[in-house]
Formats: structure tokens, sequence, C-alpha cells
């Protein structure tokens, strides 16, 4: 049977017209990226508790074995898989439907943090052996991604089903730093890192089998 990967981008947010979480999960919508493994994509509003519900409803019609959610983090040089999701949303900006959370908790009954299940250490190494910078993030910050990427991980620990997920932030594309000084990547390149990401991830899965990536 082929294993399903389903990767999240979000939809732009304040003024920007792209958001390159999108633009590189929507590349890889329906490939195959490796021997039994197909990609899925779903985009996801920035908006608190919309976002969540989109993924989880995605979950549910997809069914995937891993769950990869994918964000901007701008100023960041490299691909950041992320440890760890807490339980709380406190940002001072607004999310796109103009609403600023404080000292929210996301799941009321809920642990104060969930570990990716994501293999991250693997992911980084592979990321790094394509050439393209990546290292190992301990904050997701408290704005909607990590909102999401704790929905993620409380959904999954109730599944009672042997999946996997977690979030992977990435870096800007060119586009966005023409007025501004700030690193960044080609969207080629978060695309190719991304795909590497939910082949290596579907290998935790089945650790006796070695997929073998498709061009």
């Amino acid at each position: 049977m082929g294993m399903r990967v389903l990767l999240s981008g979000f939809a732009p947010y304040g003024e920007d017209h792209v958001n390159p979480s999108w633009e590189a999960v929507r590349r890889l919508d329906g490939i195959q990226a490796a021997e039994n493994v197909t990609l899925f994509a779903t985009r996801l509003p920035v908006v608190y508790g919309e976002a969540i519900k989109r993924l989880i409803s995605s979950i549910r019609v997809i069914r995937p074995e891993v769950t990869i959610a994918v964000g901007q983090a701008g100023g960041r040089m490299q691909i950041t898989p992320e440890r760890v999701a807490i339980n709380v949303s406190d940002a001072p900006i607004p999310d796109n439907a103009g609403r600023v959370l404080t000292d929210k908790v996301i799941i009321s009954d809920g642990p104060a943090a969930y570990w990716s299940t994501l293999p991250v250490r693997k992911i980084v190494r592979a990321i790094k052996d394509l050439g393209i910078p990546a290292g190992l993030s301990n904050t997701a910050g408290t704005f909607v991604c990590n909102q999401v990427f704790y929905g993620l991980m409380h959904e999954l620990s109730h599944s009672g089903q042997t999946k996997i997920g977690g979030f992977i932030h990435i870096p800007y594309i060119p586009e966005q730093t023409l007025d501004k000084l700030a690193p960044c990547l080609s969207l080629d390149t978060i695309t190719k890192a991304l795909k590497r990401a939910a082949v290596v991830s579907a290998e935790a899965l089945m650790p006796e089998h070695k997929f073998t990536e498709i061009n």
C-alpha cells in the first residue's frame, strides 16, 4: 500500500502577496516523491482556529500517514524543523482576521507541550546532504504556526493510529527581500528540501525499507 504525506502551507499574510510555504507545497501536490510515497498539499488561512480546522479536515479526507505543516519564518537562514509546540497563543500582531491573542491556551485540557513525531534530526541531516542549509529549531513561536503545530499533534495523539507529524519553518524567498535586508532561499531550493523531508519522514514509519526518491 502506498504511503501518503500531507503538506500544508499558509496563505499570504498581511501585506505580503506571496507565502513561500504555500508556493512550495503546492508544487508538490499530487506528485510521487518516491516509490510508494505520494504527496498532497492543502492551503491554510493565517487565522487562529480556522487554520487548524482546515488542516484537520484535510487529514480526515486524505488520511495521510505523515503530516508536515509548513510556515514562513522571515529572518531565518535555514530550513528549520521544529522540535516542540506549546499550548499557548500570544502574539502582538493580528492574524488575517484582525484578531490578536494574549496568553490564550490553545486546548484547555491539553498538555503544556507536544514533541514533534517527525524524525527531525534525520530531516536536518538529509537536507544538509542536498547542500541546503538546515537546522533544528526549539521554538515555533506563539502565533498561528505554533497553534497549527500544537493542534496537529493533539489530533494525532488522539487518533489511535500510527501516524506522525510536525512542523517545518522556511525562510523568505528572494522576491520578499527586495526592499529589506533578510536571508532567503530560492523557491526551488525550499521545494527540494521539503520533498526530501517528506520522503525521510515516510521512511521513519518503515525503517526496514529505503525509499528511492524520484526526481
